[in-house]
């Protein structure tokens, strides 16, 4: 009977202690607490950059140029989202403008692997003033020689023939989609359109095509440091500017200038560190050095034998030629970097 009794309180206990382990299992799976889904969020950064280049065409004469931008998002789910920004960046236009300020909005969808961004972006140039083509008149002084601009004391002259209006703020509408293959590979696909480019008259018509390699995290060991390769094919399609050029460059153009169309490439190698990027890159157009020169206005074209039919001054510019860039930003989100 002892030995029964024993045998009964034994198992009672390990009965007692598999219930009591069994129910401290259960406890430890219980459910973390779900977190609220807060839609906002704001993306913001800052750049310093060795040369502006914008479709292949430099803004900022070759010349160093500083950018940041501010970014309001509304994720409407974890697959649409929302926003609106403004961005500035410093620039070297004939016409003296102050800066570039972007104003621009739109929306992220994402179906799967494809992540789409669709909306308006207005590209504004505050502080310009007209510039006309000078001529030197007999024993010195300059008069204007294409007769364009108003008759002010702000009137720019520029001694390469060319002419820029006083206000070339424009918008255009684009669509953007990228195509995630791997955790390494994306390639993708641009549309901008705009009905009357730089305020020239003309409309413009951008479309490219744009492939990035991002190598796995643990490329540089546990430094934190990671890589990327990236790359664009675009051409840039142009219609004919309004009278003003035309009229700039001779009465050969009375009724504008068909501008050239042109084809634009870049690829780059790139290195981030946490919120920080430094892009090293090289990027080059096939326009020649007369039709960039029609085409941008430039303030600095020299000499006289780049003519083409577009240019028969002959002047010529470098701001659609080869050109490295080194660029090195910043960008944070509030929810991912200032909680």
């Amino acid at each position: 009977m002892k030995k029964v009794a024993l045998l009964a309180t034994a198992l009672a206990m390990v009965t007692t202690g598999s219930a009591f382990a069994a129910d401290m299992a259960l406890k430890a799976k219980k459910a973390p607490p779900v977190v609220a889904f807060d839609p906002w969020d704001i993306a913001f950064g800052g750049a310093i950059m060795s040369d502006y280049i914008f479709r292949g065409v430099t803004q900022s004469n070759h010349q160093p140029s500083v950018a940041a931008y501010f970014e309001p998002r509304y994720n409407v789910n974890k697959d649409l989202q929302l926003y609106v920004g403004v961005s500035a960046e410093s620039i070297s236009f004939a016409n003296r403008a102050a800066a570039e300020v972007d104003i621009y909005g739109g929306i992220r969808p994402t179906f799967g692997a494809f992540a789409f961004d669709i909306g308006i972006w207005g590209y504004l140039y505050p502080g310009g003033s007209c510039a006309d083509n000078a001529v030197t008149a007999v024993g010195g002084g300059v008069v204007p020689g294409g007769n364009v601009c108003p008759v002010s004391t702000t009137t720019i002259f520029l001694g390469d023939g060319n002419v820029m209006k006083k206000n070339v703020s424009f918008f255009e509408a684009y669509g953007k989609v990228n195509y995630t293959i791997n955790d390494s590979f994306t390639v993708g696909a641009t549309e901008y359109y705009s009905p009357n480019f730089l305020n020239s008259g003309a409309w413009g018509n951008y479309a490219s095509l744009t492939a990035k390699y991002t190598a796995p995290s643990t490329v540089f060991g546990p430094s934190g440091v990671g890589m990327y390769v990236s790359g664009e094919f675009g051409r840039q399609w142009f219609g004919t500017s309004d009278a003003f050029y035309g009229t700039g460059v001779g009465t050969v153009f009375a009724n504008g200038i068909p501008y050239k169309d042109y084809n634009t490439w870049n690829i780059g190698i790139g290195f981030t560190y946490k919120v920080f990027t430094l892009d090293l890159r090289y990027s080059d157009t096939d326009l020649n050095k007369g039709d960039c020169n029609a085409f941008t206005s430039a303030f600095n074209a020299t000499g006289t034998t780049s003519v083409t039919p577009i240019n028969p001054g002959g002047a010529g510019s470098n701001w659609c030629g080869a050109a490295g860039i080194a660029k090195l930003s910043f960008d944070l989100t509030a929810m991912s970097n200032l909680k």
